[in-house]
């Protein structure tokens, strides 16, 4: 399916991209409004038709606003971490270095139930559901995740993961 997209929607989804990828938050439609000169209503409009697209997602919350999917990225056809740096990855309990495009937390309602999303850049098929594998930590947070797959998709290189460890250090 091609996507084509008017002049203000395209506008939306730079800024959506390009903010995000500074500020690693969501992107407020107040803070899309003021990049592209309109009001945040107009500007909700753009990203509900985004959304339904598939190229930025909705982020509730008092942190909430929106945020790139991978979508985006290849439909702009950029990296969606240009200075991304390797993460650890154990695998069978050997560490490998690789590039995390993105972590994005499925289901966190509950702790036994806490379900992560992980895409990543390179081919992925040295993995299998059931593998325990453990990320991070992240160049930002410090996150470590860690799990077992539950599930793969080769095409995408993203695999689904029944998180088991989630850790990140005390911020004061």
């Amino acid at each position: 399916m091609e996507i084509e997209l008017t002049r203000r929607q395209m506008a939306v989804l730079e800024v959506v991209v390009d903010q995000y990828r500074a500020s690693e938050s969501a992107v407020t439609a107040e803070e899309i409004g003021d990049s592209v000169d309109r009001h945040s209503g107009t500007i909700r409009k753009e990203t509900q038709s985004l959304q339904a697209l598939d190229l930025i997602e909705g982020i509730t919350g008092p942190k909430g606003g929106y945020k790139p999917t991978v979508e985006a990225y290849r439909f702009l056809d950029r990296q969606s971490f240009d200075t991304a740096e390797n993460l650890t990855l154990a695998h069978d309990y050997t560490r490998i270095d690789v590039t995390v495009a993105e972590i994005d937390f499925t289901s966190v309602n509950h702790p036994d139930q806490c379900h992560a999303q992980v895409a990543f850049r390179e081919p992925i098929d040295d993995f299998d559901v059931g593998d325990p594998i453990l990320i991070g930590p992240t160049p930002n947070s410090e996150l470590v995740v860690g799990g077992e797959i539950t599930t793969i998709d080769h095409q995408t290189n993203e695999l689904q993961l029944s998180v088991s460890q989630l850790e990140a250090p005390l911020t004061t």
